[in-house]
């Protein structure tokens, strides 16, 4: 198998996982995809990713949009383009091997916050860093979800996909735009990411039985793990490449 079988192969794979956990929980892609799409081709991060961070919540929305917190959204958006120029800034003049050691410390640090359920008061200012902190992990690395789903966690399901959904499809827009302004954003980047919409949308109809009839905390649990194992592995390879 070639080295672009290779990526499309095991890249699905992690597509497929990160669309069943978001589409279940509200979000959980980047988290999965991310580190695994790093290591296996640092040259399409973080643009393949946000190409499917774009497309999904389009899903989501088509069901729940009715669901968004308008103002919370607002917040959100306001935080998140300073972030976002942060982000760019960082993906410029950060090297690769940097780049993957930043990314799978990022993992790390969301799946200990997210394992961990950190209470967060939800108010303009918590939302609105919140966003920020997304705009700058979301466009640098292609995973902005964990920092608004912890400020979010307390709310009702419905609420929190509808809203992050919503929240994801505007970042990853920008993020793209970002990218591509700043000369990082490849053809093949962009290529990949549109086959990988497929095992996406697979991820994503296998998801709606898991949300209504099991625990959401034991799939997301199965692959946090997933993910802790994937962000150890990219720091390992980064540090000795």
């Amino acid at each position: 198998m070639s080295d672009a079988g290779l990526v499309l192969l095991v890249g699905s794979v992690a597509v497929f996982l990160g669309a069943v956990v978001q589409g279940s929980v509200g979000f959980g892609l980047g988290l999965v995809a991310a580190p695994v799409l790093t290591m296996l081709d640092h040259s399409l991060m973080p643009g393949a990713i946000q190409v499917v961070n774009m497309t999904l919540p389009l899903f989501t929305l088509a069901a729940e949009w009715r669901r968004v917190d308008w103002r919370g959204l607002g917040f959100a958006l306001l935080g998140r383009v300073p972030g976002s120029a942060v982000g760019a800034v960082i993906v410029v003049y950060v090297s690769v091997q940097a780049l993957g050691v930043l990314v799978g410390v990022m993992v790390l640090l969301a799946v200990g916050l997210t394992a961990r359920t950190v209470s967060v008061v939800r108010n303009g200012a918590t939302i609105t860093g919140a966003g920020f902190a997304s705009g700058i992990t979301g466009t640098a690395t292609g995973i902005g979800g964990p920092p608004l789903a912890l400020v979010y966690q307390d709310a009702k399901g419905p609420q929190i996909r509808a809203t992050l959904a919503m929240f994801f499809f505007l970042s990853a827009a920008q993020s793209i735009g970002i990218l591509a302004l700043v000369g990082h954003l490849p053809g093949r980047a962009l290529a990949t990411g549109a086959i990988l919409i497929v095992p996406m949308i697979l991820g994503f109809l296998a998801s709606r039985p898991l949300r209504r009839h099991l625990d959401g905390g034991k799939v997301r649990t199965a692959v946090l793990v997933v993910a802790t194992a994937s962000a150890l592995a990219l720091i390992a390879q980064s540090l000795l490449t």
